[in-house]
């Protein structure tokens, strides 16, 4: 349990892209509802022993209903990251239409750092930039970078996310990215799921480096349990689980990951996941399930084809 987190990119705004997701909130979705569906998740996953929870200052109220959630049970032990760069703008509507809209600059880094501060302060562990890409003006902004390394002093990590068919590029390039000697990040969160593993190699390398490695959309944001292709079925099957749990435990069998994110939004479904941490998959188990990658340009096609509902 302790290589396993809780994400709420499902849980704190109306919409998502996620399948499989729709019937297992309230239909109303008003703020209070998906409060306290956030709030169930939680605490499932802490009595589980899940000590780890991302979020972001996109995914709506996610932080408000986290701080909220730590303030009122008092947790021990609980790693809390957070991400900056995306704003959610979609005004709590699920037929927004934009959700989100990306600004990686020093004033979007200052601003969303001060509105995290305020309602996750004091539990802050990791902020990482959201979504990062090789056309990030980060990367040349000298300014920012130097600013995110001042939260080491406050004691906090930097971290970054990536997305899109070029992770893998990402992550290297951002490894080599230092503030007056010192590497800027010392955590990387990507993509990572038995459809595309094309950031797999430069993970490891991360791992091997030193960095914490977060693995996010382990179950293709929800297709892998609710679509699953016939291999996963079958080895769900022959050990009597889910095909989410098959997903989640060939991301566990990944040595250099060390943290996977699950993002279930309600206690049926984590409690589905959690079976993971059980199921140990053999060689020919985990041949089957590599057979199943595709390239990257067409898993990040389909993934932007999704809905947000």
């Amino acid at each position: 349990m302790e290589r396993l987190g809780i994400g709420l990119a499902a849980l704190g705004r109306p919409a998502y892209i996620n399948v499989g997701r729709a019937g297992e909130l309230p239909p109303e979705r008003s703020v209070d509802l998906m409060r306290e569906a956030t709030w169930n998740v939680l605490d499932t996953a802490y009595a589980a022993g899940v000590r780890w929870v991302d979020t972001a200052r996109s995914y709506g109220r996610a932080e408000e209903f986290l701080g909220g959630w730590l303030s009122a049970r008092a947790p021990d032990g609980v790693t809390v990251s957070s991400k900056w760069g995306y704003t959610y703008v979609g005004d709590w509507k699920t037929d927004a239409e934009v959700h989100e809209v990306k600004e990686h600059s020093l004033d979007r880094y200052r601003a969303q750092y001060r509105e995290t501060r305020e309602l996750l302060d004091g539990h802050l562990s990791l902020y990482q930039v959201h979504s990062l890409t090789e056309e990030s003006p980060l990367f040349q902004d000298v300014r920012l970078q130097e600013a995110m390394a001042e939260l080491s002093a406050e004691g906090i990590r930097v971290g970054f996310s990536t997305s899109g068919p070029r992770q893998a590029e990402t992550i290297r390039r951002a490894m080599e990215l230092d503030v007056s000697g010192q590497r800027l990040f010392t955590s990387v969160q990507s993509t990572w799921n038995v459809l595309e593993t094309s950031a797999e190699d430069a993970l490891r390398e991360a791992h091997a480096e030193g960095l914490h490695v977060m693995l996010k959309e382990v179950l293709a944001n929800g297709r892998l349990a609710v679509q699953p292709p016939a291999a996963v079925l079958a080895i769900a099957s022959e050990n009597g689980v889910r095909p989410d749990a098959v997903a989640l435990a060939a991301a566990l069998g990944r040595p250099w990951a060390g943290t996977v994110l699950i993002g279930a939004v309600s206690p049926a479904q984590l409690r589905s996941n959690l079976a993971a941490s059980t199921l140990s998959l053999d060689e020919d188990e985990l041949a089957a399930l590599a057979e199943l990658r595709v390239s990257p340009e067409r898993y990040w096609a389909e993934r932007g084809a999704l809905p947000w509902t």
